[in-house]
């Protein structure tokens, strides 16, 4: 009876795995049995694409904006100088590229008439000067007056200027504006034509004569432009005279050419 039982019990599992589809006990490659299948493995589920990246289609023409082409940005070349007397006052006074004139918004522009028997010339204008918006103003314009004075004319008979009509950062300015004030220089002469012309300051010295000031002190200069010479001398500023008394004596040798005629 036990026999029977167990040949029954035997044939039952042959027919359970042979329904489950073995049919040797040995194979080739293993069968995985205990694995779960694909689809019912909560870690075996396909992981999401990233998405792909597409350009939206084209507007349409008529919708389209028109290609703009970039400027190039034109390069300025070296202004130009009016040839009359009222326009280049005005010139001075208003112009936004007049060289000399980017240091500061509020312009020191000259005074007096062309042709005037003595032109006064410096640099730019000193500090004080910039603040009050004209020249030789505080002490040192009563010191030149009295310089004035001493060699028989008055500032209203002179014509006084400076060649740049903003003051540079520390009174000093590179090389390309220097060349751009030499320009400029010779032009205001010509058209100023004074009788002769007082230079004051080492700098306009050296831009105008071409020498440091101690060389030119104490003889009479022939200045050079675009309309012809001008006879001058050269003195120091005012405003260094009172800093240094010593030098004026050196200023009065200068001035006193002048009177002499030479």
């Amino acid at each position: 009876m036990g026999g029977q039982k167990s040949a029954l019990l035997a044939e039952s599992i042959c027919d359970w795995w042979s329904h489950a589809g073995v049919d040797a006990l040995v194979g080739e490659r293993p069968a995985g049995w205990l694995l779960a299948p694909a689809a019912n493995d909560p870690g075996s589920k396909a992981r999401p694409l990233a998405p792909v990246e597409t350009e939206p289609p084209p507007l349409p023409a008529a919708l389209q904006r028109p290609a703009v082409e970039e400027a190039v940005p034109q390069k300025k070349g070296p202004v130009s100088f009016p040839d009359d007397w009222s326009g280049f006052q005005s010139f001075l006074a208003e112009h936004p590229d007049v060289p000399g004139s980017q240091w500061d918004n509020r312009r020191v522009l000259p005074v007096g008439a062309q042709r005037a028997p003595l032109m006064l010339l410096t640099a730019w204008p000193e500090i004080d000067d910039q603040r009050e918006g004209a020249l030789f103003s505080g002490a040192p314009g009563k010191l030149l007056d009295a310089a004035l004075k001493a060699i028989g004319t008055v500032r209203t008979d002179c014509y006084f200027a400076s060649l740049a009509v903003t003051r540079p950062p520390g009174g000093r300015c590179d090389a390309r504006d220097r060349a751009e004030l030499e320009r400029l220089l010779a032009h205001h002469l010509a058209l100023a034509d004074p009788g002769k012309l007082l230079l004051i300051g080492g700098d306009i010295v050296q831009m105008a004569a071409g020498l440091a000031l101690p060389d030119a002190r104490g003889r009479l200069l022939d200045i050079n432009h675009s309309g012809g010479r001008i006879t001058a001398a050269a003195i120091a500023h005012p405003a260094m005279l009172l800093a240094r008394p010593a030098h004026k004596a050196a200023a009065w040798d200068s001035l006193k050419l002048f009177n002499r005629g030479r």
